[in-house]
């Protein structure tokens, strides 16, 4: 975005300035209801009599949910008559589990009280309102949360209109009249959200600081200095209703600083580029980058950079008088800005209020702005990862010794204990729930059946024994550059060593010298690829990524032929040469259509897919991919991706997508599956409905335009979830075993969903992943349906043990990311029967 662009020539006319430090609590209060668009503007007229809500419905008129709050009213379980009375399963061993939940204690007939608030005469400001309704002596000792408009209270008036009268500082007197609308259960939508607000309230009392949703504490930081980064602790908190009692939740998090200001990472910039390509360059860098300014703990997107501005001009104060940021700085935090030359960042602000159309500007000093997070020359640092690894990573035991320290600071508090006690609440203990580990699974080879040492690992068993089916690669390429010329006799010895072992023949290539550049590496490709080749293999001199994506780009979309690109450096670590030809066998041989394993699927004429979703990063489009199996042992697949225009992640090309399995799926098996079991990752919170009522549809009109009878099921993937799940040993505690369930307690009683930990983690905490049936016609018993979730988990090919997802989800992620970051087209359909992307 250029300096004398329409939104800096007019962004002084809606000119913001930082708030004034001393901002009374009525209007911290203000800020936490808006926050979290907890925003209500219902009349009485639309509501006469109080009703009382019992939870199943929660989008009223007006009424805006903080996202993670819109799906708690979705109630899915009651249309699934075979888990209507019970959802949980009975196989494996029981195993007992502490959990990173704390019991929140209610008072048997507690209920949230809303009133709608009104103003005679009306009056414009908000804060004012707010002002003069906590100020009322009625009001005063009570629980109360109030958005301007709407007032949440712990405890009923005596009458159902209540009027009230405040004076305001020029003596004017103001009728407030409270009419009570609703009566609210614990169980709520709205309840949850006035708890999460409630426990806001709580850390601040911690002197913890929010920055996005979790709480950090600035003033207990863990610096790694050699890497100029400051890590602060803190906690990801939410509230929310488990089966049949209210649970807060708590895991630890880390920020991640950088001790780097913007004006310092711009001045460094300049001396890289030059000043003739400066500003472009700096604006590429920096904008979209989320900066922190320490003198009031916030964060900021920036959004562009006015180098019209400096510190030295002036903008209004909320008095309408005029100040210079210099003066400003110096006056309300005591800071001496030192380059009065430097620009001033922009960051467009979220409006206040809902149909407000006044952009809100933020104008922020560089040399006040510190950068977060870290770059993608950060994260390809080995020992810079290592660093943070070594304070984030946190064991089983550390992570438990840090929410028993949250625990007792929060009931030694005694701000925060009056705050619970005010609203009915009572901080109870840590939850312990009851667990299954169902049986590990067997690892099935072309003539062999292995029962790996580690159930999450058989890396040993694929360079013993030969894997299911393999394409001998009889015509393939290798393009080298100049540093590869010493490498490659020996990368070529390993590769047959393996092929060998693992039943897989790799005959002698075609290879081929090129410059190092990238349209070099291109033309050899076009002059050399031909409708026979069947693998072109490219050994880049750099990991410089236009190699990677105009290679990958070209021969995905342009010239359809399977790919593999591997760095020089790679190939030259000897002591690691057989381990890297192993993982390239491994990745051809897929690529070419071979199977390397499988396990076991009672369940016949099963397919299953996967669907992700990812951002392009070139554009505004979003990438759809879509994986589904194509034969009953679920070991050949069918992959595509389409770019799709949208603001959202809902994918809209499902129907195309699940038309092109089924007929891959009777092209293999001359007939069509007799059930479908769909796994959808890449959700987002509040966005559960759209799902059942958008692209469930379309899966169920291909399935019925098909002919078939196809039973289907889908599935909701998150990763990230609330719950964390230790295993009590020796007065200590560990990671749980791989395979452990959990699907009770823990769980949401409206829906049909469990936990599963899938994977192993050597270093640090395992996390489980998290699984919401949202539609099922198969009618599987929760055993099978978890069983089958853990076996799809062993038959990721680009790893030799479990993962933490289904492998259709994870080669969907692969795909649609491959096409997002590389490719940003759609892949030629001549791809789709293979693996290409791994």
């Amino acid at each position: 975005m250029k300096p004398d662009s329409q939104i800096i020539r007019t962004r002084k006319k809606f000119l913001y300035c930082e708030p004034h430090k001393r901002i009374k609590e009525v209007q911290e209060e203000e800020l936490y209801i808006k926050r979290d668009e907890c925003h209500i503007k219902t009349s009485p007229a639309d509501n006469e009599g109080v009703s009382s809500d019992g939870g199943s419905t929660f989008v009223e008129k007006g009424l805006k949910m903080r996202r993670d709050c819109m799906d708690l009213g979705i109630c899915t379980r009651e249309k699934l008559p075979h888990v209507r009375d019970c959802k949980t399963g009975s196989s494996g061993i029981p195993v007992k589990l502490v959990t990173n939940l704390f019991n929140l204690d209610l008072p048997q007939d507690w209920r949230l009280y809303q009133y709608y608030v009104t103003y005679s005469p009306d009056l414009a400001s908000r804060k004012l309102r707010i002002a003069l309704l906590y100020k009322h002596s009625k009001l005063s000792n009570k629980a109360k949360v109030f958005d301007g408009t709407t007032l949440f209270l712990s405890e009923k008036l005596e009458e159902k209109v209540t009027e009230l009268s405040s004076e305001t500082r020029n003596g004017e007197t103001v009728k407030l009249t409270l009419t009570l609308q609703r009566e609210l259960p614990s169980t709520s939508p709205v309840c949850i959200q006035v708890f999460n607000l409630i426990f806001k309230k709580i850390f601040k009392k911690l002197s913890m600081y929010q920055i996005g949703r979790n709480f950090y504490k600035p003033s207990d930081p863990v610096e790694i200095p050699q890497h100029k980064l400051s890590l602060w602790p803190g906690f990801a908190i939410s509230v929310s209703h488990f089966e049949s009692r209210l649970l807060f939740s708590a895991d630890v998090s880390y920020k991640v600083l950088r001790n780097e200001t913007v004006l310092e990472f711009m001045t460094n910039l300049c001396y890289t580029v030059g000043t003739s390509c400066f500003t472009r360059a700096c604006e590429q860098q920096l904008i979209g980058l989320i900066v922190l300014t320490r003198y009031n703990n916030k964060t900021y997107r920036i959004d562009d950079v006015d180098w019209s501005m400096k510190p030295t001009d002036t903008f209004k104060r909320w008095d309408s008088s005029e100040i210079t940021y210099v003066d400003y700085y110096k006056q309300q935090y005591g800071i001496t800005l030192s380059d009065l030359n430097q620009p001033v960042l922009v960051s467009l602000l979220k409006s206040k209020r809902n149909n407000s159309t006044k952009p809100r500007i933020a104008h922020l000093i560089p040399e006040l702005c510190f950068l977060t997070g870290l770059t993608a020359q950060a994260t390809s640092d080995y020992q810079l990862m290592k660093a943070v690894a070594e304070e984030t990573r946190l064991s089983p035991l550390g992570r438990q010794q840090r929410l028993a320290r949250l625990a007792d600071d929060i009931q030694r508090n005694k701000d925060a204990r009056l705050e619970l006690e005010t609203w009915g609440l009572h901080f109870g203990s840590q939850m312990s729930v009851t667990g299954r580990v169902v049986p590990s699974e067997k690892i099935l080879m072309q003539d062999h059946i292995c029962q790996p040492m580690s159930a999450a690992d058989w890396s040993k068993d694929i360079r013993t024994y030969k894997i299911l089916s393999a394409q001998p690669l009889n015509k393939w390429l290798i393009l080298y550059g100049n540093r590869a010329e010493n490498v490659i006799e020996g990368f070529l010895s390993c590769l047959r060593r393996v092929g060998s072992s693992m039943g897989f023949n790799v005959g002698h290539p075609k290879i081929i010298k090129a410059q190092e550049n990238t349209a070099a590496f291109i033309r050899a490709i076009q002059q050399h690829v031909d409708p026979d080749v069947q693998l072109v293999l490219c050994i880049l001199p750099s990991s410089q990524k236009t190699y990677y994506d105009s290679i990958k780009k070209y021969l995905s979309s342009d010239c359809p032929v399977p790919s593999q690109c591997v760095l020089t450096r790679t190939l030259s670590k000897q002591g690691m040469l057989m381990s890297v030809a192993t993982k390239i066998a491994m990745q051809v041989a897929c690529k070419l259509g071979g199977e390397l394993w499988s396990v076991e699927i009672p369940l016949k004429s099963l397919m299953v897919a996967g669907i992700d979703i990812c951002k392009d990063t070139l554009g505004k489009e979003v990438v759809v991919g879509f994986v589904a199996s194509v034969n009953p042992g679920i070991t050949r697949w069918f992959s595509r991706c389409i770019l799709q225009r949208t603001a959202t992640d809902i994918a809209d090309c499902l129907k195309v997508f699940m038309t092109g399995a089924l007929n891959q799926w009777h092209k293999h098996n001359h007939d069509l599956p007799a059930r479908i079991v769909v796994y959808r990752d890449g959700v987002g919170d509040g966005q559960l409905n759209t799902i059942l009522e958008y692209e469930v549809p379309q899966l169920l009109s291909s399935i019925t335009e098909s002919g078939t009878k196809a039973r289907l099921s889908v599935i909701v993937v998150r990763k990230r979830c609330a719950p964390r799940f230790f295993m009590e040993m020796n007065h200590t505690v560990q990671n749980v075993p791989v395979g452990t369930v959990v699907d009770s307690e823990a769980t949401r009683p409206a829906w049909y969903d469990f936990y599963l930990t899938s994977q192993s983690a050597c270093q640090g905490t395992v996390s489980p992943t998290y699984y919401n049936v949202i539609y099922d016609d198969n009618g599987l018993k929760p055993d099978h349906m978890q069983r089958l979730t853990f076996k799809l988990c062993h038959l990721y090919y680009n790893w030799q043990g479990l993962i933490s997802i289904p492998a259709p989800c994870q080669y969907a992620h692969k795909l649609a990311y491959l096409v997002a970051q590389s490719i940003h087209k759609e892949p030629n359909l001549q791809l789709a029967n293979s693996l290409f992307y791994l």
